[in-house]
């Protein structure tokens, strides 16, 4: 773990060093090596639950910790040439750790590391590892407007490693193709299956598509001795769209659908399929964002998320049938103060079941809570 961590910090420190050379560079000739991030902490209680150890919190990503927690550090370096260039994007801290989930510990710090080519002024490849694109929300702070992330978002997509074609179609459409590894593994590939990517975008609204097996295929040849499960492939499909309404009025919204088929079984030499329907999950957000002044903007996100056929256990109780759903309430203030964001937020999850605990440890169907947070970008 020491060693870890001291390849961590040599890291940081050769990046803020080449940083710190670059700026010195002659004003007349800027370097085309640039260097920016982020810094978050938060404040989060329970308002109608119990606080301290074993806390509840909504089981969405990164800001989930009881009373004051580190969000992340976020150090991103990058190159932006006529022709090609590249990304190097290291987090550290709990927000970062959650991010690259599936990396291993030795690595656990790349959020995204990617190369790019302008083949010419319509068509772009990049290879590597970078974040999804699907979905509404973003892993950094900083893009989001809300600090606690919808449900939609924490269990799609994160980060996808392989080679993308970017097309610009026209002035107001864009069409990207890619191939993957399987989602999140974003160091190398060990099950030897890979994942269809695609987007339409057009004016401001954007129809993604996912595709692919995720955990790898039973083999016919081996002899399993145990009973083993291999899922059918993922289909996601998921429409995005933002629009300005006035200069202080913005509207966004999300949709998704995913699911996942059923796979096959194995127990000795024999392979089966499993019958059945897809589970999966789906859901639809609203996002509305209104801007008083330079320094203050107040903003509102509406979610409805269910689970269908037993989904994949993220709301935790299930009707008959296999299905649950819940509705996420989220009220954020964005206070801004030069390069520092302050983030003051109420929210309020209501389940279709009594997945939560209430403040005298009975159980019910609503969570309420508030938290704080503070986001300094550079």
């Amino acid at each position: 773990m020491k060693k870890m961590f001291y390849f961590q910090f040599l890291a940081v420190i050769a990046m803020l060093f080449a940083a710190n050379f670059a700026l010195a560079q002659d004003e007349a000739e800027p370097s085309k090596l640039t260097f920016s991030g982020s810094a978050d902490a938060y404040f989060r209680t329970n308002l109608t639950a119990k606080n301290g150890e074993g806390a509840q919190a909504p089981v969405t990503s990164f800001a989930n910790l009881p009373g004051f927690s580190l969000g992340m550090f976020n150090l991103i370096g990058s190159y932006e040439g006529e022709k090609v260039g590249f990304v190097g994007d290291l987090v550290f801290g709990p927000r970062g750790q959650d991010a690259v989930f599936a990396s291993f510990p030795s690595n656990n710090i790349v959020n995204q590391l990617y190369m790019y080519w302008n083949v010419n002024e319509k068509v772009t490849l990049t290879m590597g590892n970078f974040n999804t694109f699907l979905g509404y929300e973003v892993i950094s702070p900083t893009s989001n407007f809300n600090y606690s992330t919808s449900y939609m978002f924490s269990y799609g997509p994160f980060s996808h490693s392989g080679l993308k074609a970017d097309f610009s179609l026209s002035d107001d459409a864009t069409l990207m193709l890619g191939v993957f590894n399987p989602t999140d593994l974003t160091e190398f590939n060990p099950l030897g299956t890979y994942t269809l990517g695609a987007q339409l975008g057009y004016k401001g609204v954007y129809l993604n598509f996912l595709y692919g097996d995720q955990d790898g295929r039973l083999d016919k040849d081996e002899v399993y001795e145990d009973e083993t499960s291999s899922s059918g492939a993922l289909f996601q499909v998921d429409l995005t769209a933002g629009f300005d309404v006035t200069e202080e009025l913005y509207v966004g919204a999300n949709a998704t659908y995913n699911s996942v088929a059923p796979g096959e079984l194995a127990k000795g030499n024999t392979i089966s399929k499993i019958d059945g329907d897809a589970a999966g999950f789906y859901g639809v957000a609203a996002y509305l964002q209104y801007k008083t002044s330079d320094a203050f903007a107040l903003g509102f996100r509406g979610e409805s998320f269910g689970e269908v056929k037993g989904g994949y256990g993220i709301i935790g109780a299930y009707d008959t049938g296999g299905a649950a759903n819940i509705i996420g309430l989220t009220l954020s203030g964005n206070v801004s103060i030069g390069e520092l964001k302050l983030i003051p937020e109420l929210r309020v999850d209501m389940a279709s079941q009594e997945i939560f605990v209430n403040a005298s440890s009975k159980a019910t169907k609503s969570l309420a809570s508030f938290l704080l947070a503070a986001v300094y970008s550079f």
